[in-house]
C-alpha cells in the first residue's frame, strides 16, 4: 500500500481544544515527532506554534540523520538509537519525506588528520557504529570528482538524509490522524498553575492568545526558543542560537556527489564551543540535483544577515573537497539557527522544577537526526514505561547548579 503523500493544513486557533493529555510546544521534528508516539501510545496531543509548521531550524537545516560525527559518549549513543527509529519505527513512511540512505564519506586532507579519523572510526567501531577505513585510491571509486589530494577517509553506511520539512509536516499529519490537534500562529505566553502558583509550582497545561489548554504535561520543544519557554516557568536552561548558512548550487547531472561528504575536521567544528566563526567543508547532492554546502556556526544572536566571510569559507571548503565546483553557479544562501547548548548535549526529560514541564530541545545540529529516538522515548517516559535508553545525561536539572550555566 502507498503512503499517502498529501499534506492538509492544520486547523485555525479558534478551534484550540480546553484539554490533552500532552500539550507539544513546536511543530518542528522534534515536536512532530514527539507528538507522533505519543499519539501511537494513545495520549491525546495538542501541537502549538507559533509560526508555521517547520518554521524554525528545521526549516533550514540540511536533514542530516548522522552517527559519523558523534564522538563516544551519551549523544552517540542516543544517534545511533534515533537511527534504528527512523529505519525501523518510521521505515514504512521514508519516501513521505525522502529518506535516503546515502552514506556519509569523511574526508581527510593529510596523514595527521587520517590518523585522527582512524582512532575516532576504531572507537565508534567497538560501539556498534558500521564505519569502514577508504584509502585515498578509493576515494575516487567512491566520489570520482573529489580532490586528488585528498590522504584517505571514512565511510559510513548507517549516515542518511531526510527532507526535514517534509517529516515535520508528514510526522504531524500522521499524528493528527490518531487524534493530535494542530494549531499553528499559537503562541504560548505563560502557564496554567494550581492557585497561579509561583515559579516551581506544577505546571498544568499552557495560555494563548486564542485560549487555554489543561494538560498534566508539557513538553518545551521549542528549538532556538527553547530557554524563552523555559523562562516563563521560571527555569533556566542555556539554549541559545547558533546561526549557519547553506548555499545551494545550479542544477548538476546526477550523481556530482554521491555521498554526504564532510572533512574530517568538521568533528571538531561541531564540538566547538567558540563564539566566532567555524567553517568545515559538508557537500552533498540533491535528487533534484542541486548540491547544499555547508557549514559554519557562530554564536551572534539571532543575526539573520549574509555574512561574506562565511560565505567565502563555504565556497573555499566546497571547492577544496570537490574542485569541479569551482565552475558553479550559486541560486541561493539560507541562514538558520541551531539550538546550542554549552555541553553539546540536548535537554530530554521531566523537569524536576516545574513538574509537569518536560523538554526536547537543545539539539543543536544534530536536531534532525536526533529527532525520531528523542521523540520515542519521550513517549515511553510520559507513558510510564521503561526507556530504552538512559535519559539521565540529558536532564534538564544538569545545569540548576552552576547557575543555568553548563
Amino acid at each position: 500500500m502507498t503512503p499517502d503523500r498529501r499534506i492538509t493544513t492544520p486547523g485555525t486557533a479558534e478551534e484550540l481544544p480546553s484539554t490533552a493529555d500532552l500539550v507539544v510546544i513546536g511543530a518542528g521534528v522534534v515536536g512532530a515527532a514527539a507528538a507522533w508516539f505519543a499519539a501511537l501510545a494513545g495520549l491525546r496531543v495538542v501541537v502549538v506554534d507559533r509560526g508555521a509548521v517547520a518554521g524554525g531550524t528545521s526549516g533550514a537545516g540540511e536533514g542530516n540523520v548522522l552517527v559519523s560525527d558523534k564522538e563516544p559518549g551519551p549523544e552517540l549513543e542516543l544517534a545511533q538509537y534515533s537511527r534504528r527509529v527512523w529505519g525501523e519505527d518510521l521505515g514504512a513512511y521514508g519516501g513521505l519525506w525522502e529518506f535516503e540512505s546515502k552514506g556519509g564519506l569523511v574526508v581527510a586532507s593529510s596523514p595527521t588528520a587520517l590518523g585522527a579519523l582512524r582512532t575516532l572510526a576504531e572507537q565508534q567501531r567497538a560501539l556498534g557504529v558500521d564505519v569502514r577505513e577508504v584509502s585515498g585510491a578509493e576515494l575516487h571509486a567512491l566520489e570520482p570528482r573529489l580532490t586528488r589530494e585528498a590522504a584517505g577517509g571514512a565511510l559510513y553506511p548507517q549516515d542518511a538524509q531526510v527532507q526535514p520539512m517534509l517529516a515535520a509536516a508528514h510526522l504531524l499529519r500522521l499524528a493528527r490522524r490518531r487524534g493530535a490537534v494542530v494549531r499553528t500562529r499559537t503562541e504560548v505566553v505563560g502557564f496554567l498553575r494550581p492557585g497561579g502558583g509561583p515559579a516551581g509550582s506544577p505546571v498544568t497545561g499552557v495560555r494563548t492568545p486564542h485560549g487555554t489548554v489543561s494538560a498534566p504535561a508539557v513538553l518545551n520543544a521549542a528549538g532556538t526558543w527553547a530557554g524563552a519557554v523555559a523562562g516563563l516557568a521560571g527555569v533556566e536552561l542555556p539554549v541559545l542560537p547558533r546561526r549557519g548558512f547553506v548555499l545551494v548550487t545550479e542544477p548538476l547531472p546526477p550523481a556530482t556527489v554521491r555521498h554526504k561528504v564532510y572533512a574530517a575536521d568538521y568533528v571538531d567544528a561541531v564540538a566547538s564551543s567558540d563564539a566566532e566563526l567555524q567553517a568545515s567543508p559538508v557537500v552533498e547532492g540533491t535528487g533534484g540535483g542541486t548540491v547544499l554546502i555547508g557549514s559554519t556556526r557562530e554564536r551572534v544572536g539571532f543575526d539573520r544577515r549574509p555574512s561574506p566571510a562565511a560565505l567565502r569559507a563555504l565556497a573555499r571548503g566546497a571547492i577544496g573537497l570537490f574542485p569541479v565546483l569551482a565552475s558553479v553557479r550559486a541560486m541561493r544562501v539560507y541562514a538558520g539557527f541551531r539550538p546550542y547548548c554549552p555541553d553539546h548535549l540536548p535537554v530530554i526529560g521531566p523537569d524536576p522544577r516545574a513538574p509537569g514541564l518536560w523538554h526536547a530541545c537543545g539539539h543543536e545540529g544534530a536536531g534532525i537526526g536526533l529527532a525520531a529516538g528523542t521523540g520515542k522515548l519521550i513517549a515511553q517516559a510520559l507513558s510510564g514505561e521503561a526507556t530504552e535508553l538512559d535519559l539521565t545525561p540529558f536532564a534538564p536539572e544538569r545545569f540548576a547548579s552552576e547557575g543555568g550555566r553548563g
